[in-house]
């Protein structure tokens, strides 16, 4: 249990980086006036590495199947942002 919960909290930290560059991105062509990634993409980033980071504290405070059920939440958050917002 311990290597999923440390597995899902690499997940949910690289989740949140991702946002940071994002909203980095966003930002930084909106000075620029250079086109960026657009406010869709921003709310999909911010909305999955905040439940992401909410599902890892919930699994860093709790064992045994809730622990658990929490770290694959993680996983299908960052999923589901890959799929919806980096391979299709």
């Amino acid at each position: 249990m311990r290597l999923l919960r440390g597995l899902s909290g690499i997940v949910a930290g690289g989740t949140v980086v991702g946002m940071l560059i994002v909203v980095g991105a966003a930002v930084l062509a909106d000075r620029r006036g250079f086109p960026g990634p657009g406010g869709e993409s921003v709310t999909w980033h911010v909305a999955a590495a905040v439940v992401a980071l909410a599902a890892q504290i919930y699994s860093d405070r709790h064992r045994g199947l809730a622990a658990c059920a929490a770290s694959m939440i993680v996983f299908l958050a960052a999923g589901l942002l890959l799929w919806t917002q980096w391979w299709s």
